[in-house]
């Protein structure tokens, strides 16, 4: 049974139907880290595996928010990201392996090893990329030429909306699931990457749900804008009180038991950008955990867990949830031969 909310809530699953896209549930591994002459046990929740096509944590999302694009008879799927937003790539991926076509509006970013090879692989499966940006006119006037007639479903930036949040609801109980089955133990605090806030959102709302105490640290991986205690405060109120609204099982006061810090100190000199920390937290998670994180999302919360172990003692036991793709992209960084359907300002990234 991997719809761990519609087991327990028949109601609100009446109410709110997913589709099947995750190979659900993701196992939960156990690994170690030795930081200088100590060793520290960590779990660490495969949410790299959510999916064969594509994984990371965006596919759980994608489960709530394209059954509603169904549901609104949509022929096009678009959203928001920059030009190597694992969201966005998620999105357009899973939009024409369901037959809808995709639309991707995409603004500037820090090069990335990644950049060039997400814009292949929207070249190779014909992803129509916009060129998003500049003011808000401009950007309005971006949106009213492209959705203008169209019977297009819009996803915001990182399917992160209440219902986006809700899949991870789901993946909350999951987690609890696996520890009611012996496969992990409760985890006294459980470390995330938080962007658009709705994956930390959902697991602390989900671990509320199956009463566990876990202390979700929720690391800031975008500018204040984008993420900041009052958003997150704001999407988790409005999370709990639709889903209460939709099933009166839910708690009223749901918002309220979730446990959860948001953390500062760790996004460095911006979004995307990496430093000598996030590096080294790279490094340590391939050499002792043998996953592969990356420097915008996962590296950057993989180092506050690394700060905490080495220098606070009987913090208990640790989760890493790890929300990156691990799927390999079969595609190159190579500068397209045919770039027609690029925007000309992107073959920057091909440099």
């Amino acid at each position: 049974m991997s719809d761990y909310l519609a087991n327990a809530y028949p109601q609100l699953a009446n109410r709110l139907p997913r589709l099947s896209l995750a190979d659900l549930p993701t196992p939960v591994d156990q690994g170690v880290l030795t930081l200088g002459s100590v060793s520290h046990d960590i779990a660490i929740k495969r949410d790299d595996l959510t999916g064969t096509l594509y994984g990371g944590n965006k596919v759980r999302k994608l489960e709530y928010l394209m059954h509603k694009a169904a549901r609104r008879n949509a022929r096009c799927i678009a959203t928001f990201g920059t030009v190597a937003s694992n969201h966005a790539l998620a999105t357009a991926l899973y939009a024409r392996e369901l037959g809808y076509d995709a639309l991707c509006f995409l603004s500037h970013q820090t090069k990335t090893s990644s950049a060039a090879r997400a814009l292949n692989l929207h070249l190779q499966i014909g992803t129509e990329i916009v060129r998003y940006g500049g003011g808000r006119r401009n950007r309005v006037a971006i949106l009213r030429e492209h959705l203008h007639d169209r019977q297009v479903f819009l996803i915001p930036p990182g399917g992160s909306n209440w219902l986006g949040a809700v899949g991870f609801v789901n993946a909350g109980l999951e987690l609890a699931a696996q520890i009611a089955a012996g496969e992990t133990e409760e985890p006294a605090r459980l470390y995330v990457a938080n962007g658009t806030m709705a994956t930390a959102v959902g697991i602390a709302l989900g671990l509320a749900l199956a009463g566990k105490k876990t202390e979700v640290h929720a690391i800031q991986v975008t500018e204040d804008f984008v993420s900041s205690p009052e958003s997150m405060h704001r999407l988790l109120t409005k999370t709990a009180f639709v889903l209460h609204r939709l099933d009166p099982a839910i708690p009223p006061d749901l918002a309220a038991q979730a446990n959860y810090r948001f953390r500062t100190g760790f996004l460095g000199d911006g979004y995307a950008k990496s430093n000598d920390t996030t590096d080294a937290a790279i490094a340590l998670a391939r050499s002792q955990l043998a996953i592969e994180l990356e420097a915008t999302y996962t590296g950057k919360a993989m180092a506050a867990l690394l700060q905490d172990l080495g220098e606070q003692a009987g913090i208990g036991s640790v989760m890493f949830w790890n929300t990156y793709n691990s799927r390999p992209l079969p595609i190159s960084s190579d500068r397209p031969t045919d770039s027609d359907n690029l925007p000309g300002d992107f073959l920057r990234y091909f440099d």
